[in-house]
């Protein structure tokens, strides 16, 4: 059963749960800076394991010292749903540990 798009006042309701994410058109968003390029990388690899095991996955971009995640889910048509919002609690959860900001 696909998942429902979320409205966009809940999606502005959840938004203010998470600093530093924002909405970007369908997706929602978030870059994190970390202090080196080795932390960066152990951090999209430790994203990629949560995604797995949510089944969920969010386009993904290492840069040097960054990390940037957009994502909304495929199954809903492309709506941002309460998924990706769990996915995004995921990643805050995991990020102080890489040093991220």
């Amino acid at each position: 059963m696909p998942t429902e798009p979320l409205s966009q006042k809940e999606i502005e309701d959840r938004l203010r749960e998470l600093p530093g994410w924002s909405q970007e058109g369908d997706r929602i968003a978030r870059t994190y800076r970390l202090g080196t390029h080795f932390a960066a990388t152990a951090m999209v690899v430790h994203i990629a394991q949560i995604q797995e095991e949510l089944n969920h996955h969010s386009d993904l971009t290492l840069g040097y010292n960054t990390v940037g995640l957009t994502v909304n889910t495929h199954d809903a048509g492309g709506a941002i749903t309460e998924r990706d919002f769990d996915l995004a609690a995921r990643v805050e959860k995991i990020a102080p540990s890489h040093g991220a900001n």
